[in-house]
């Protein structure tokens, strides 16, 4: 019997026991929690047989939704115990005005992150995390990013100390050296999490949301980034055909390096992705520059492969038709609960909840 299996089985077997909503939270803990155990499995991801990884992906995210249909339903027994229970005891006056009643909804990003990590799961990519403080040797000097480099300026970066030696880091890429130094190739991660810099308007924000994606291995070329990138956006974006191109551009850590355009258009005032002749930066990319290889002690004649980095606040943006990047973070409640999600709601795929 599989990992998996138990897991489920183990579950659904406390789950007909008789339990309170706290007993519920914590099992909700131990299974999605950040060191839960189907979030534990998700991190296997890159551990597997490339040859089994879809079926072991697709498995996984099968339990993940049976586990989660499972808790939605006894929260609602027991809700609705607990309702008859008061009915016989207690005498309701009718004639009283309602209550007020507020249900809290799941944040975009929150949302978008969710369906991003269950896209590449699919494709067997497996989540790595790190810490917000880095150090200047994983942010900066491991990626190729030389001493003059702008983005080392105070403008850019928030430096915690005055030898510039911690940093809030910049963006989710030293999440790969960690990776790259403590285990061996071949690697397929992404790295979702919040990064810091000294920008603020309606499209940049000082604290933002990247995920970072590394694919090292024998023999990876442009071709496989562009595969990759392509049935990351069919997917996300919910479309069928999607026009796309690579333009030359320079990053430190990757070379050749390229920045990526979809195609969209303007219909009653809404930006319709996949369509049009108007173009789209989504994203940057290249394959991995030999240095940041030679770096985390890879051998470069064996092994190479290709990085990207998406803002996810932008994706989310696009996806849900949200105007100004600043309204993520005014904790407006009249604004979460119109482009919230709603925790309580039944998923209606692997994917995450719905509206």
């Amino acid at each position: 019997m599989s990992d998996i299996k138990k897991i489920k089985d183990e579950f659904f077997l406390k789950l007909k026991e008789d339990l309170n909503l706290n007993q519920i939270n914590e099992i909700k803990n131990d299974l999605f929690g950040k060191n839960g155990l189907v979030s534990s499995q998700f991190k296997k991801l890159g551990s597997v047989a490339e040859e089994e990884r879809k079926k072991f992906a697709s498995e996984l995210n099968t339990v993940k939704d049976e586990l989660q249909n499972k808790l939605v339903k006894k929260i609602q027994e027991i809700e609705s115990k607990e309702i008859n229970q008061k009915l016989e005891k207690e005498k309701l006056d009718i004639t009283l005005p309602e209550r007020p009643f507020f249900k809290g909804k799941i944040h975009p990003v929150s949302q978008a992150i969710d369906e991003i990590s269950s896209i590449f799961s699919e494709i067997g990519f497996s989540v790595e995390e790190g810490p917000d403080i880095e150090n200047e040797y994983n942010n900066f000097t491991a990626l190729n990013t030389p001493d003059n480099h702008p983005a080392r300026d105070m403008h850019d970066t928030f430096y915690l100390d005055n030898k510039k030696e911690l940093l809030l880091r910049t963006h989710t890429s030293p999440v790969q050296i960690r990776t790259m130094l403590k285990e061996k190739p071949p690697f397929k991660i992404i790295a979702p999490g919040r990064t810091y810099r000294s920008d603020s308007d309606q499209t940049h924000a000082p604290m933002f949301h990247q995920v970072e994606g590394l694919h090292i291995d024998k023999n990876i070329n442009m071709g496989h980034l562009k595969g990759c990138l392509d049935y990351f956006i069919k997917e996300f974006f919910e479309i069928d055909k999607i026009k796309m191109r690579f333009r030359p551009s320079h990053f430190p850590f990757t070379e050749p390096s390229a920045e990526v355009d979809i195609g969209y258009e303007i219909k009653d005032g809404k930006i319709v992705i996949g369509e049009g002749d108007k173009w789209l930066e989504i994203l940057g990319c290249g394959m991995v520059h030999p240095n940041v290889l030679k770096n985390v002690k890879i051998d470069t004649k064996k092994y190479q492969g290709y990085a990207f980095g998406i803002g996810i606040d932008r994706l989310a943006m696009l996806k849900y038709g949200i105007n100004d990047l600043r309204a993520f973070f005014d904790c407006d409640y009249r604004w979460l609960n119109h482009f919230g999600f709603d925790p309580l709601d039944v998923p209606t795929n692997y994917r995450g909840l719905s509206r």
